[in-house]
């Protein structure tokens, strides 16, 4: 075999591998483009599942009747506008608490001090001034719970200010969560029903949205409030003003003894 020959069979030979490699990386190139597809789509999988799992459990908060808390007050309560007063004029320490239906803080909070709080209202020596205001507008699905919360507090504080306790802690007991499905308007109305609310003008209140206006404005005006002036403003609930300052709740843990020690 000549020269010529040789170079030309080594030629194809070469050729041959060549088109044997390039196939065989075309086969592994489309194995991991549909590894790489099939990894992708059970990511989507895993986050939507994911989504929804989250969902459906947020849901399952509010899918029922909203359950009863009774702390049983014995002290007075008057509603002024957009503030509840809860608590004898005579008390030695008088705080107010701002506070979201919807924050998760908030509920915190309520589970802390809750009982506290009602131990020193009965015993007389704790008035509270409560400002519930609508600031998580936007993070219930639909958007609003925060705002037809605190507006159905002050339709309750209105028709019957002494199941207004009772219905401040209901709402914390079984709290919504953020993103999920709040309370609806008729479970809140069967709330106060629940805690023997009567009449109709409190659920027309309720649906109607009587008291939104006044909430806005407090809730727009917040900063201007006393406390919060010295404070650098309004930063978010949970926030409680004693004495006409801002408590620092997170180091101050014995914040709420302290009330009880000044003369």
């Amino acid at each position: 075999m000549g020269g010529a020959e040789r170079n030309a069979r080594k030629r194809k030979q070469d050729a041959a591998a060549a088109a044997k490699a390039m196939a065989s990386a075309r086969k592994s190139d489309r194995t991991k483009m549909w590894v790489g597809v099939g990894v992708v789509v059970v990511i989507a999988a895993a986050i939507f599942g994911g989504i929804y799992f989250t969902a459906q459990t947020d849901n399952s908060v509010t899918a029922n009747a909203i359950p009863k808390v009774q702390v049983n007050p014995t002290y007075p309560v008057t509603r002024d506008n957009a503030v509840v007063v809860a608590g004898k004029d005579t008390a030695k320490a008088t705080v107010d608490l701002y506070a979201d239906f919807l924050c998760p803080g908030c509920g915190g909070f309520e589970k802390q001090f809750g009982g506290q709080i009602q131990d020193k209202l009965n015993s007389g020596e704790l008035k509270v001034r409560y400002h519930m205001l609508p600031m998580l507008v936007k993070l219930s699905r639909p958007e609003g719970y925060s705002l037809d919360s605190a507006n159905a507090a002050l339709a309750v504080a209105k028709a019957a200010p002494e199941k207004f306790p009772d219905f401040f802690a209901s709402l914390y007991g079984k709290q919504p969560k953020e993103n999920g499905a709040g309370y609806t308007k008729d479970q809140l109305i069967q709330l106060a029903r629940d805690l023997g609310v009567t009449g109709e003008d409190f659920a027309n209140d309720i649906r109607n949205g009587a008291n939104n206006q006044a909430l806005q404005d407090s809730f727009a005006n917040v900063d201007n409030d006393p406390g919060f002036k010295d404070a650098g403003g309004f930063t978010g609930t949970p926030a409680v003003v004693a004495g006409g300052k801002k408590v620092d709740l997170q180091n101050t843990p014995t914040w709420f003894e302290d009330l009880f020690k000044q003369p």
